[in-house]
């Protein structure tokens, strides 16, 4: 019996496996449409959210998957094979140490702890990312595929793409997975939702396109969607915003236009980094908030029972009679 499970188990495992490595693929492809350096380095990187959200789904047995679907994409990248095989470590070591981060800190997929959006943000997207953005760039720094002058600029997008995908896609993963559409919800609540996805898509256009710095109007849209809609509307929400602005600076355009690559990348780093850290926070602390208030009404409603339970003990104890029903008259 135990070696015909071995083969499904196997069978099983290397079918996610090969599912990770074509989203890995697929995403990339996305990402690379945006790319900035080298045609392959990107302030938003994609298939790094999918491998860490993959990671905390289905545990680290999956992270070949990781490297594989790396190695497929920066095989037709360049420069060479054994730089090829380099970056593919990084784009896997990153991930992998953003999931034991975020295990070492006994991270909650829910995200519905201010401890997990904190986590999630500093230790999974900013410091784990440090890795495969310093590993990338100066294994092309090695293959002469990029000047020494251009390392900077070149780890800077490649963070920024890196820690993005994190922040950005991440969220949305993991929300997906217990999320199901409120068809019995109200007219008026899909009229909301509606009205903010599309006031939070306009006005993050229209700040990215004007000449003068409004980047700031989109954080009312951000706390509104975390305040009535809680992680599901915040990661949406700041799916918007980051895409958007990550176009916007990718173009040059607007707030971005008259600076250089790095300070373009560092002001869209700390934007992008503020939006989700703003929409993940506060859905983090409305979700305590509701879950605090339910845990207090379950206990009201105990201490109550117990109450009744008490009296009745009292009166049948004392053999008195039950009190008389009062009515109120009407008028």
């Amino acid at each position: 019996m135990l070696d015909n499970i071995r083969p499904r188990s196997y069978a099983k495992n290397g079918l996610r496996m090969l599912a990770v490595a074509g989203a890995y693929f697929a995403a990339a492809k996305v990402g690379l449409a945006q790319e900035l350096v080298g045609g392959q380095v990107t302030p938003l990187w994609p298939p790094t959210g999918i491998a860490l959200a993959c990671l905390l789904l289905m545990g680290i047995r999956v992270w070949p998957g990781i490297t594989l679907g790396a190695f497929l994409v920066n095989l037709t990248l360049g420069p060479s094979l054994l730089a090829v095989a380099a970056i593919s470590a990084g784009n896997t070591l990153a991930p992998v140490c953003a999931y034991l981060l975020l295990r070492r800190a006994r991270f909650c997929i829910e995200l519905d702890r201010l401890r997990d959006a904190l986590a999630l943000v500093f230790l999974g997207a900013l410091t784990a990312m440090l890795i495969s953005s310093t590993v990338g760039s100066g294994v092309l720094l090695l293959a002469g595929a990029l000047r020494s002058g251009d390392f900077w600029p070149t780890w800077s997008v490649w963070w920024t793409g890196d820690a993005m995908g994190v922040l950005v896609v991440t969220p949305i993963l993991l929300v997906l997975r217990t999320s199901r559409a409120p068809w019995d919800a109200r007219l008026s609540r899909w009229g909301e939702a509606v009205a903010l996805a599309v006031g939070t898509l306009l006005i993050t256009v229209m700040a990215t396109v004007s000449s003068i710095n409004l980047l700031f109007l989109v954080f009312p849209f951000l706390i509104w969607a975390a305040l009535r809609f809680q992680l599901a509307g915040a990661a949406g929400c700041a799916l918007i915003v980051s895409t958007v602005a990550i176009v916007a600076a990718a173009q040059g355009s607007g707030p971005f236009a008259e600076h250089g690559l790095f300070l373009n990348m560092v002001t869209l780093q700390a934007f992008n980094g503020a939006a989700s850290l703003t929409a993940l926070l506060l859905a983090a602390i409305i979700a305590e908030r509701n879950q605090a208030h339910d845990r207090l009404e379950h206990i009201c409603a105990r201490l109550t029972e117990v109450a009744d339970r008490v009296d009745r003990e009292r009166r049948a104890a004392q053999r008195l009679p039950p009190e008389p029903e009062v009515r109120h008259k009407g008028g």
